[in-house]
């Protein structure tokens, strides 16, 4: 099995890059992963609050493109996670 080598842009904002963190989606031009940062928004840090403890590495518009397509995400594969199924 050959490993993709290229870089995979998800967004303006995030991209998965296999020389990075493993390939796992991170913010463009940094180590930071984006499940790193809806974690931080689940336990209901404040945006400025996750763009201060990123070092200001980030920005409310990569924050937002990064809940966009985790929505996106969940909504394409909600099915996969469902504990038990939904009556018809």
């Amino acid at each position: 099995m050959k490993e993709n080598s290229e870089v995979r842009f998800l967004g303006r904002h995030i991209v998965a890059d296999p020389k990075i963190c493993h390939g796992k989606p991170t913010f463009r031009g940094t180590r930071i992963m984006v499940w790193q940062v809806v974690e931080m928004l689940s336990e209901g840090l404040a945006w400025e609050t996750i763009i201060e403890e990123c070092h200001h590495s980030i920005s409310k518009e990569a924050i937002a493109e990064a809940v966009r397509l985790s929505g996106r995400a969940f909504l394409e594969h909600a099915d996969e996670f469902a504990l038990e199924p939904v009556p018809a």
